[in-house]
């Protein structure tokens, strides 16, 4: 016969076995668990020597989309993290880290796309105030006339005040033009163009490519006086000849859409991303996600 507690109140008596004990202890520690921030707990290193580098998009509370999150669960992700003993990083210390320089333990580096102005409306407030560094990777095209973009983009002001007054506020490059697919619907940046019965030619195509990479760094070194060698590819697309046209372009650092942690050894022209701006997403399940993929690297 299995033991039993019993306990006596008002209504009756209560009687739990000790299967249904180990149950209410087990629920108990899994709350914990979900819950970092109800009891102080000493924050757990799950990594060294690693990096995790986050990639976002759009963070808005009136549209929907497949990598558009609202502000509530940004900063319900962020908070998460912390509180489980993430370090949020800066652009220079992964950069220092890819050289062999050391970084906290639980590293993070929280990246953008596209340069929206939702980052400066709504994403840019919690960072500040929660002392979090980012970098955005901007199209630049977009900075004639950032109200008329599809999605309204970042200004030249916006991007001044927002790196003058944050210094660990980086805006990086995601092409000045070349974000759009070509007409035969691949990825323009590592497309060759037609023109009737002609196909762009090997050193044409490289002369596209290095004119647009320079003219969007030459937008952005115009508005804050930081290193502008860094890189998002358009889509995630990229191959071995679009990624060394990049370096002869003055890029050193390339993202990609790949999901992985970024360990010390990595290509930097092939650096992966954990894409946690997706509505799918929830705050807890972005640690899991982390520790899927830092398992896979073990």
């Amino acid at each position: 016969m299995s033991r039993t507690w019993t306990s006596n109140s008002g209504a009756g008596r209560t009687r739990l076995t000790r299967i249904q004990r180990i149950g209410l202890w087990f629920l108990a520690a899994l709350l914990l668990w979900l819950t970092p921030g109800l009891f102080p707990q000493k924050p757990l290193v799950l990594y060294t020597d690693y990096v995790t580098v986050l990639a976002y998009h759009h963070i808005d509370d009136s549209t929907n989309g497949m990598v558009t999150i609202s502000t509530p669960l940004f900063h319900s992700q962020l908070t998460d993290l912390m509180e489980r003993g993430y370090h949020f990083i800066t652009l220079a210390q992964f950069k220092q880290f890819l050289a062999g320089g050391s970084v906290p333990p639980n590293a993070v580096l929280v990246t953008f796309d596209d340069g929206y102005k939702s980052f400066f409306t709504n994403a840019y407030p919690i960072l500040r105030a929660m002392n979090i560094p980012a970098v955005n990777f901007v199209i630049t095209k977009d900075l004639e006339h950032p109200e008329q973009s599809r999605i309204p983009s970042l200004s030249r002001d916006e991007i001044r005040q927002m790196t003058r007054e944050d210094s660990d506020i980086d805006v990086q490059c995601h092409t000045d033009s070349l974000h759009d697919t070509a007409p035969n619907g691949e990825a323009l940046f590592t497309s060759r163009l037609s023109g009737g019965n002609t196909e762009e030619t090997e050193q044409a195509f490289e002369q596209r490519i290095i004119a647009d990479t320079r003219l969007c760094r030459s937008k952005l070194e115009a508005l804050y006086a930081r290193p502008v060698d860094a890189f998002a590819y358009p889509f995630g697309t990229y191959d071995a000849e679009s990624a060394d046209i990049l370096t002869r372009s003055g890029i050193k650092y390339a993202f990609t859409t790949y999901s992985d942690i970024v360990t010390r050894g990595i290509d930097p022209l092939q650096i992966p991303r954990i894409n946690a701006g997706s509505p799918f997403i929830r705050s807890n399940s972005l640690n899991n996600l982390i520790i899927k993929r830092l398992y896979q690297q073990k």
